[in-house]
């Protein structure tokens, strides 16, 4: 979705020349609270359906990457991303030792992130950027390992099909968040801007 937007001058223009670039930039947020808040509340079947409207719509607010950002530097922090991301799974899901300290910490670390990142877009200061992305690095990779953790700790419990579908969904959702927030971090510090 990102790659389509980004190629097309006229719903790229639609979208971040108005508005409604606001709406899209933000609504990946009202997802996160929205999945947070009322899953236990949905139909499985309805969870899945936000989950795909919700990667839509990140693909729509990730397009800029795209124009900011050279094809190269794009694919080679990807790639970086997805070995990143593999490796700390695999540690989190094969793990003995009990994350569960580390993932508070890192929780932390994100609320911080997210009212730096606020902060930032009126300052627009440029050392701090560099520092939300460096602990933006640091958190994502710890969340990824215990996000992997709680996961295989909550399929354990054993559920009905309904509640084991919402669990698979809300653990796709994290997951995916985990994963596309350490990218733009990584991209932050190592891609190269056009």
């Amino acid at each position: 979705m990102a790659y389509f937007v980004a190629n097309s001058p006229t719903i790229l223009r639609a979208i971040y020349g108005t508005p409604l670039q606001w709406v899209v930039i933000l609504a990946p947020l009202g997802f996160a609270m929205l999945f947070g808040f009322r899953i236990q509340a949905m139909k499985a079947s309805t969870a899945q359906l936000l989950y795909w409207v919700f990667a839509a719509v990140m693909g729509l607010s990730l397009a800029y990457i795209f124009i900011a950002f050279t094809g190269a530097s794009v694919a080679r922090v990807f790639f970086i991303t997805a070995g990143t991301f593999a490796g700390m799974s695999l540690y989190g899901y094969t793990t003995k030792r009990d994350l569960s300290g580390i993932g508070s910490f890192m929780f932390m670390g994100l609320i911080g992130i997210v009212l730096a990142s606020l902060v930032n877009m009126f300052l627009a200061s440029s050392g701090l950027q560099f520092a939300i992305s460096v602990i933006g690095v640091i958190v994502f990779t710890g969340l990824t390992a215990w996000d992997t953790q709680r996961i295989k700790e909550m399929y354990a419990a054993g559920d009905t099909a309904e509640i084991g579908t919402k669990k698979a969904i809300m653990g796709a959702f994290q997951l995916y968040l985990d994963f596309i927030n350490l990218f733009v971090m990584l991209l932050q510090l190592m891609g190269n801007r056009r």
